[in-house]
């Protein structure tokens, strides 16, 4: 039984914002203030184009492969089924690891504003809670979503609209405190805060005319995401010192707090919570769709593909992936996964550039979607790809390369 063709352009758009702003923007922005200053908003821009080469890469790969899986299914079908199973941990890995994170960012804005609640409790709840809309049905989880975005959207406009108004120049004075380099290391950082455009992707046997449909709605939700980033990330630095903001688990909120507008901040906290939600519910629907791809390619138990008779969804994969994301929600913060999540998505975006050119190679006379200069795009996306990782610290290094180790020895242990 297949999956069911239910998302217009608006709902691909929507999930793919719905996926991008949110904890990047509320939280990991304090985080890669602290290196970048307010020179952040370049990192913002030097990360939203090293996005753009590899979402036109995954603009190409949806129109020609408009298949469950996103980059998982890419590297399958581009370069080989090894090559795809690891990928395929890898990005399993940071999503499951990020959402376990995120849970814990949407529990602590809950708790700032219902400090009776645990927020351990709080955190597995709310994953819990989303797994369950996500059974319910792409199509229902979707609506939510786009209610979901069009509300943070809303206040996050709210915010520049008022803060702009209010801004300290003094606060400019240090722009680049710790040059390039600090430059660069925001910009990985905040790369976090640029996954989501590929999540739409993994939804490519759920959207209607996705030739068309996926590669617009990908462009679209990141051309749109960046604005909004630059945007937010200039009255913040423009209000708040920089190291204060680094220092915050709440950057947007307490920035908020200079402008002395006490119902701005309790809207700026509540639209942290509305946007912690929504890329949990988008990463929850990814991650379900790529282990579904990977088990109806028999890389890992078949039994995961199953699809609901009645609500048409991998009900299996949703299960396993919301379970273990509630299981780690006890173990992990978002500060310390932002950069592990980052270098993990990073490998697998440098993986797909490559394989969009080894596309071309195996299939030339393909008609789909193809980038301008998409030779030059998909080989600047590979570097910018690896200069971003050579910035992130190094145990980020270190962990990517146990799971693909780990990945290299399941793979060889099931072929015998």
């Amino acid at each position: 039984m297949g999956l069911k063709r239910t998302l217009g352009l608006f709902d691909a758009v929507s999930i793919g914002i719905g996926a991008i702003i949110g904890a990047g923007i509320f939280v990991v922005l304090g985080i890669a203030t602290g290196y970048a200053g307010p020179a952040v908003i370049i990192s913002m821009v030097i990360a939203a184009m090293v996005a753009s080469f590899t979402a036109l890469s995954f603009a190409e790969f949806s129109s020609a492969i408009p298949k469950e899986g996103g980059a998982y299914e890419f590297a399958y079908e581009a370069i080989s089924p090894s090559v795809g199973f690891i990928v395929g941990c890898l990005w399993l890995f940071a999503q499951t690891v990020a959402g376990a994170a995120i849970s814990l960012g949407f529990a602590s804005y809950f708790v700032t504003m219902f400090p009776l609640f645990p927020p351990k409790i709080v955190a597995v709840l709310t994953t819990l809670t989303l797994t369950a809309l996500n059974l319910v049905g792409i199509k229902q989880s979707a609506t939510v979503n786009n209610l979901l975005v069009l509300t943070k959207i809303v206040i996050l406009c709210l915010f520049v609209g008022v803060g702009v108004y209010q801004l300290n120049p003094y606060n400019y004075s240090q722009f680049a405190p710790n040059g390039l380099f600090g430059i660069l290391q925001g910009a990985g950082f905040i790369y976090f805060a640029y996954l989501g455009f590929g999540r739409i992707a993994t939804l490519g046997e759920e959207v209607k005319n996705p030739v068309r449909t996926l590669p617009l709605s990908i462009l679209l939700a990141l051309t749109t995401s960046t604005i909004i980033y630059v945007l937010t990330g200039f009255v913040a630095t423009g209000l708040q010192d920089y190291r204060a903001l680094a220092e915050s688990g709440s950057p947007i909120a307490d920035a908020a707090k200079v402008t002395g507008n006490l119902p701005l901040v309790t809207t700026i906290s509540l639209g942290a919570l509305i946007a912690t939600a929504s890329v949990l519910l988008t990463n929850l629907i990814g991650l379900s769709r790529v282990s579904f791809a990977m088990s109806r390619n028999e890389q890992i138990p078949k039994s995961i593909a199953k699809v609901h008779p009645k609500f048409r969804t991998p009900y299996v994969s949703i299960l396993i992936t919301g379970a273990l994301m509630a299981i780690l929600a006890f173990a992990l913060d978002l500060s310390e996964t932002a950069a592990i999540t980052s270098f993990s998505i990073l490998s697998t975006h440098a993986i797909l550039n490559y394989a969009v050119i080894r596309l071309r190679k195996k299939t030339p006379n393909l008609k789909t979607f193809k980038a301008p200069m998409h030779p030059i795009v998909s080989l600047l996306g590979i570097f910018t790809c690896i200069a971003l990782m050579l910035s992130l610290p190094m145990e980020s290094w270190i962990v990517t390369a146990a799971v693909v180790m780990a990945s290299i020895i399941y793979y060889r242990s099931r072929k015998r």
